[in-house]
């Protein structure tokens, strides 16, 4: 057994762990453990970057999609380096300023190795250091899943973590996957001007959002590139040429097989939280059915489904949402909890909105239509239900839209909005007075009648999507 050292504070993580430390922490000893890329997932490998190349590609989409609007556009070159090197000079360089400010605080050190507990409160460094403290943040976040199938090792087969740094654009890549990277991903390379082929296990994508919006995904999807669904990945080999050869069998059970050679094979299938990499049994700690620390509302981990003194958890690691915004919102309460024992704060979870960045935009928050019809029938309410298109207001024409939609899901007897789901051009800022409306208890002919919305601008689509539901107080007027 190693020495021990002692801290008032340990937190484990710095991606939204590192927002913890306010000025109420300055007399604080505090260790921050972080093996990785200092400022986690987002900023390194997620949300931030894969935005960075989104926005260009998207950019690339809407000009090859001009000559509906009489544009004769086309894209002439792309220069991955140059746009690669942008993007990670920026990020690379927040990075290192967070490690290197944390390093300079006389009352923070920087723990730069893997940690697991030994038993309650005590946490071992993979050298063999053990750490404690009286209160522990772990916010760990979460890895990404690699598919058990031969040659997922191989040079060329990449993850979210690693293919956005690859030297060069590729002429073609597979991405394995059905679910927002996946589509975000494969909206980057294609928009880029690689061919692209989507490979799925299921015959859905976007499993886990509203089925009109999946649908018309999907639909979009099989237009922009090669959509491969319903095959499970048996494995990648080096082909002859040295390119990569991705190998699959039908997922029904026909005995159907199926082969793609590609120079680039994305592996985007899912995230794992690292709650094992903790050890939590060492320390007692109720770890989900999702592989998810347990946390109550005020994120203090459970033990025996009871509160553990001093210790919280936040983002991926606890949280089925796996989204920046959750993460921070969680680190708030914690960051106030921590420090205030008396005064316990509760993360309001209630209308987590999401979006993925792909071409077409989706955003979607509360309950699908399926959802909300089981929730009506356990219930004895009634729902109503509104489908928009973009097409239908004035500045869908000037766009000729053809794709985006809005849906809204509402309580017919008490005017609650349920869920609202997009799809089409920015669906996620359109998203957002849907979500504002919930979290402050508009009901719906409030939301559309008791403000003004600026015509002919996109978000008349928000509007008259409210107009349309069935709720009382509803005037069409």
């Amino acid at each position: 057994m190693g020495p021990m050292r002692s801290f008032d504070l340990i937190i484990v993580g710095s991606g939204s762990g590192n927002s913890l430390l306010t000025d109420e922490y300055r007399d604080l000893d505090v260790a921050i453990v972080e093996p990785g890329r200092f400022g986690g997932t987002c900023l390194n490998v997620g949300c931030i970057p894969t935005k960075m190349y989104v926005y260009p590609a998207t950019v690339a989409d809407q000009a090859r999609d001009a000559g509906r609007l009489g544009l004769d556009a086309t894209v002439d070159g792309v220069d991955w380096p140059g746009m690669r090197d942008r993007i990670f000079g920026r990020i690379d360089a927040i990075s290192e300023g967070g490690l290197d400010y944390r390093r300079s605080l006389e009352n923070v050190t920087v723990i730069q190795e893997y940690v697991h507990f030994v038993e309650p409160r005590v946490l071992e460094t993979d050298s063999g250091e053990r750490i404690t403290a009286p209160r522990i943040v772990l916010a760990n976040g979460s890895r990404v899943h690699v598919p058990d199938v031969p040659g997922t090792d191989l040079p060329g087969v990449h993850t979210s973590d690693t293919v956005m740094r690859i030297p060069e654009l590729p002429r073609d890549v597979v991405v394995v996957g059905g679910g927002y990277i996946a589509a975000e991903f494969c909206h980057v390379f294609q928009g880029l001007g690689a061919s692209v082929t989507q490979l799925n296990r299921s015959q859905r994508l976007l499993r886990a959002h509203d089925d009109t919006i999946a649908e018309r995904f999907t639909r979009e999807a099989a237009a922009h590139w090669d959509l491969q669904l319903g095959w499970s990945l048996t494995g990648i080999r080096t082909s002859e040429d040295g390119r990569l050869t991705v190998s699959a069998d039908a997922s029904d059970g026909s005995g159907k097989q199926w082969e793609r050679t590609a120079d680039v094979v994305l592996l985007a299938t899912g995230r794992i939280p690292n709650a094992d990499t903790l050890n939590p049994g060492a320390a007692h700690l109720d770890v989900t059915e999702r592989g998810l620390l347990a946390v109550d509302e005020q994120q203090r981990v459970l033990s025996g489904g009871q509160p553990v003194e001093g210790l919280w958890a936040l983002g991926d690691v606890s949280s089925p949402h796996q989204l920046k915004h959750v993460a921070n919102a969680e680190a708030r309460v914690v960051s106030h909890n921590v420090v205030h024992p008396d005064d316990q704060r509760s993360t309001d979870h209630r209308f987590v909105p999401a979006a993925v960045f792909t071409e077409p935009q989706i955003a979607s928050v509360g309950m699908t239509e399926r959802a909300a019809r089981a929730w009506a029938e356990r219930t004895g309410h009634e729902i109503t239900v509104k489908v928009q298109d973009f097409g239908d207001v004035a500045y869908g024409w000037a766009m000729e839209d053809h794709v985006g939609l809005c849906k809204l899901i509402a309580d017919s007897g008490t005017g609650e909005l349920l869920g609202a789901h997009l799809i089409g051009r920015e669906a996620s800022n359109l998203i957002q007075p849907l979500v504002q409306g919930m979290a402050f208890g508009l009901r719906v002919h409030e939301m559309a009648r008791g403000q003004y919305w600026i015509h002919p601008a996109l978000a008349e689509v928000v509007e008259n999507a409210l107009l349309g539901l069935d709720v009382p107080g509803q005037r069409a007027d």
